[in-house]
Order: C-alpha cells, then sequence, then structure tokens
C-alpha cells in the first residue's frame, strides 16, 4: 500500500512511519518512483505493539 493509505490504516504521521521504515521496523518495496510499505508489516508492527 502506498505510505498515505500506511499512514490511515496505523494512525500515525507519515514523519513516524519513515523512522520506522528507517529503523527497519517496517518493510518498503520500491517501484520507480514509488514507495509502497509491506501491508504485512504494518500488521506485525501493530500486533508487537499490542
Amino acid at each position: 500500500m502506498r505510505v498515505n493509505d500506511a499512514c490511515r490504516f496505523t494512525g500515525i504521521s507519515r514523519s513516524t512511519l519513515y523512522l520506522l521504515i528507517a529503523s527497519g521496523e517496517i518493510a518498503i518495496i520500491k517501484l520507480g518512483a514509488s514507495t509502497l510499505v509491506v501491508t504485512e508489516s504494518l500488521r506485525r508492527f501493530i500486533n508487537k505493539k499490542r
């Protein structure tokens, strides 16, 4: 999913999401100029924080 969709899905800000991506907690895939967040990595992150 796109970064904006991931922010809406998790309720976190873009800057926080990019920090989580940089730390390796959330996985991404680069397709050309697009950054796609791996949905399963978001689910694992949310489940870990429960």
